[in-house]
């Protein structure tokens, strides 16, 4: 007989939702009120109930969230279940949506005709392809970016629709021409083995809907379903959680209305709003308790958001004390701003913070190029979050040998490293190579072209029976990276030490053979995200700079949000785009719920945005919160009038 002891240091809400383990559950949580513990202690709960723990899968969306929850999940069956695994020596699968379709995919690569070892392409990747796609479609990249046509057919993926049926609905010439480059784009990566990001989701779909035996199988294999930040699930993603949990419907989602930020990515709230309509018999249950912020955050960001109207009616309570009020300074331009925030904290890391205590949060990247020259000027140490480790030319590349050697039909990976470091192959050689014209080369050239293919063959067969480690820095050396990034000065001596980073990261991949490692990492590469790159520094103990979208499921004792000035936070959209004033505001709730002790709100009476200097009105966010839960910053021999807000 098991005891209840995982389930003290519930709260009430809480506990109901861990107990209720059968049907269709919606918990609506606040920010900050414990919805991963609710998710954990859920599992652990099944599983003391007799479930086996294969059985039960838990989805998230960024590889961070996934890789705390899977250790929170371990750790729990380790303490109450005896071992962190059965004895059967199953665990709950805790992964992201799109690791879980290359999971699918990879078991059921025949389907498509895939190698089991396919390419997964990132967005550069794919730009690059769609440009091809393009030229065999005879659109003009100077007319129509090709970033544009991308995301159309993106989108248009991430809602489900297939290639023919977007075809006999296209509309307008831009979505008529994407639909003819898609048929391209679509040959080019299926010669390629090649699946772009959003193929993970949408294939894994079409293939569960056109085979029942599949399904069958997945359906058997798991049980109990949860999805953690439902309100950013798409068509695909909704469409494939309602095929795995079948008629049984044994599925828990878990999400806040109030963080859906991402409709531009084709999130679509009505999945969170409409989950009673999907799933009838639901239990809904509301977790409002917030264990993270003061009293004053809470109740400015309740003021904010309870101006939405196109959301559930939920409170947000905290038993914590009042704290800090929220700071506001108005400055007179935005290297002002950025120098006071760096300035400020400054001051908060000689009062005892820890830099990565803070972060300072922007509505768009343009803002952070003023904030990183101050924090250089005022030496405060900062990590900008943004380039992906995985993004890095140098990484890259390695990986790109490493891809070719496993799946020889990767063009694009032949492409980027068949003159990486340079071997003397110019353009016209490679084009040759392509087109499979190796016999039209002269002498030498064939031979330049014959060692790099046998250097290719050699990394295939050390990879197969070494650790990926090893491969990594075999290539490194092998390739003659190594000794050009020595000879580089210090770009180059950058360049080396992110490459042996890589060889470093290699390691973590040890306790599998070695072409299931191979797959592991570069799965883990493809589908990295902003977060991760901030996983990989956390010894680096600096101030945070990033986007508010970067920022959401973290936290931090001390927030700035910076550019609170009417066009750039709530944002205008350039051309024929509409505001979406809800979701701005939810952006902004979201920025102020990451602080745990103070924020600091701050905007620039003027900013140079594209070269031009702009007069700006504050926020009109700034009107919602009420007047006794700020205090100014600003001197008061100022000088000039800065309460302007308050009008």
């Amino acid at each position: 007989m098991h005891t209840n002891d995982h389930l003290k240091g519930l709260n009430e809400a809480q506990k109901n939702a861990v107990l209720s383990a059968e049907g269709p559950l919606l918990v609506l949580a606040g920010a900050g009120s414990g919805k991963t513990r609710v998710i954990t202690h859920r599992i652990i709960h099944l599983v003391l109930q007799g479930v086996a723990p294969e059985k039960i899968l838990a989805v998230t969306f960024t590889n961070k969230a996934a890789k705390e929850m899977r250790e929170r999940v371990l750790s729990l069956l380790s303490k109450y279940h005896g071992s962190e695994r059965a004895t059967d020596g199953g665990v709950p699968l805790v992964t992201t949506f799109h690791a879980l379709g290359v999971r699918m995919l990879r078991e059921h690569h025949e389907v498509f005709g895939l190698r089991k070892q396919f390419t997964i392409y990132d967005r550069s990747d794919s730009v690059s392809a769609l440009k091809k796609g393009m030229e065999k479609a005879g659109v003009d990249p100077k007319q129509f970016e090709p970033r544009k046509i991308l995301s159309i057919i993106s989108r248009a993926k991430g809602d489900a629709v297939t290639q023919t049926d977007f075809a006999s609905s296209a509309r307008t010439y831009p979505e008529r021409v994407a639909s003819e480059v898609w048929v391209h784009y679509e040959h080019i990566l299926k010669e390629e083995h090649a699946l772009d990001f959003d193929d993970l989701l949408a294939k894994t779909l079409s293939m569960l809907k056109s085979h029942p035996p599949i399904l069958e199988e997945y359906r058997k294999r798991f049980t109990y379903v949860h999805i953690d930040e439902y309100q950013d699930t798409n068509r695909v993603q909704y469409e494939i959680a309602r095929l795995i949990v079948g008629e049984r419907a044994n599925l828990c989602v878990v999400g806040d209305v109030d963080q859906n930020i991402y409709s531009w990515r084709g999130a679509d709230i009505k999945n969170i709003l409409q989950f009673e309509r999907h799933f009838p018999s639901t239990k809904i249950i509301m977790l409002e308790e917030n264990y993270r912020s003061t009293q004053t955050i809470i109740t400015a960001s309740n003021d904010i958001i309870e101006k939405n109207i196109n959301r559930p009616l939920k409170k947000v309570f905290t038993k914590n004390h009042e704290g800090e009020l929220i700071s506001l300074y108005v400055a007179m331009g935005g290297q002002e701003e950025a120098e006071h925030v760096a300035l400020t904290a400054k001051d908060l890391v000689k009062n005892g913070a820890n830099p990565s205590d803070i972060a300072v949060l922007f509505r768009t990247n343009f803002q952070s190029r003023a904030l990183e020259e101050a924090f250089i000027n005022y030496d405060v140490p900062y990590q900008m979050l943004g380039t992906k480790f995985f993004d890095r030319r140098e990484v890259k590349d390695v990986l790109a040998f490493l891809r070719y050697a496993l799946n020889p039909s990767g063009t694009g990976d032949l492409v980027r490293i068949i003159n990486t470091p340079a071997r003397g192959i110019g353009k016209v050689t490679v084009l040759k190579i392509v087109e499979g014209k190796m016999a039209d080369l002269p002498a030498k050239t064939h031979e330049k072209v014959s060692a790099f293919f046998n250097l290719i063959e050699e990394i295939a067969n050390f990879a197969k029976e070494h650790p990926v480690h090893e491969t990594l820095a075999f290539i490194m050396k092998r390739t003659g990276m190594e000794d050009e990034f020595k000879t580089g000065g210090e770009e180059g001596l950058e360049r080396l030490e992110n490459v042996r980073e890589l060889v470093s990261l290699g390691t973590k991949y040890a306790e599998y053979e070695p072409e299931e490692a191979i797959e592991h990492l570069l799965e883990d590469s493809a589908l990295g995200s902003d977060q991760d790159e901030l996983k990989d520094k956390e010894e680096f103990d600096a101030v945070r700079l990033m986007t508010i979208h970067s920022s959401k499921g973290l936290e931090f004792p001390y927030v700035f949000i910076t550019g609170l000035e009417e066009g750039l936070f709530p944002h205008e959209r350039l051309g024929d785009e509409k505001t979406d004033e809800e979701e701005e505001r939810r952006l902004f709730y979201v920025a102020l719920t990451r602080a745990k002790k103070k924020v600091f709100l701050s905007y620039a009476h003027i900013r140079t945005i594209f070269g031009t200097q702009r007069v700006n009105t504050p926020s009109s966010f700034l009107k919602d919160i009420r007047s006794e839960l700020l205090e100014s910053e600003n001197p008061a021999e100022s000088g000039y009038e800065r309460t302007i807000y308050l009008d």
